[in-house]
């Protein structure tokens, strides 16, 4: 699935700029402590955390994700969205918590 699909399949608020709706999404990847999701998240995986400091940024370029998905209406930090932007990492936004957004995903096909 596209970053696109994701959006729009489950109403995602897109929370800078869309760098590449074409890119697949191939896996996912739940967790909000830095090191794990470094240790055992894939390139191309979207992240789904609660996190929203600048070091989320950091995390998602070194792993070459496809983009974060910040759950639970949380707001990210300006500094984080201006990171983001200067690095082609999209961020996108949901009202649900981690375990909802991660069970839609999975039941769309992205394991």
């Amino acid at each position: 699935m596209k970053i696109k699909e994701l959006i729009e399949k489950f109403d995602l608020k897109v929370l800078n700029e869309v760098f590449d709706p074409g890119r697949e999404v191939s896996g996912g990847y739940t967790g909000d402590l830095l090191s794990d999701v470094i240790a055992n998240s894939k390139k191309d995986n979207i992240w789904i955390t609660m996190q929203t400091h600048l070091n989320i940024i950091a995390v998602a370029s070194l792993k070459e994700l496809s983009a974060i998905i910040v759950v639970m209406g949380r707001e990210v930090d300006k500094d984080a969205i201006a990171k983001a932007t200067e690095e082609n990492i999209t961020i996108l936004g949901t009202d649900l918590t981690a375990y909802r957004m991660s069970g839609k995903i999975f039941e769309s096909g992205i394991k």
